[in-house]
């Protein structure tokens, strides 16, 4: 799954990631578009704080790719 929160400000990539993450099966990976620079503190500690694994950042040509495991 892909959550394209492009050319939105925070806290919106979280709060769409925090609606759409049950959709995705346990084990599965969902990818969040953004380009708003608070993004790439708020995913990761987001992950950190619902025990959901921070996979990677990707650099895009525009704003970033944050791969986030489903752990539960």
């Amino acid at each position: 799954m892909v959550i394209d929160a492009l050319g939105r400000k925070c806290p919106i990539p979280i709060i769409w990631l925090a609606e759409r993450i049950r959709e995705v099966p346990v084990g599965e990976v969902v990818a969040v578009l953004a380009d708003d620079v608070a993004a790439r503190t708020d995913v990761p500690a987001w992950c950190r704080m619902k025990s959901q694994e921070f996979v990677r950042e990707e650099t895009l040509e525009r704003g970033w790719a944050f791969h986030i495991r489903r752990c539960y």
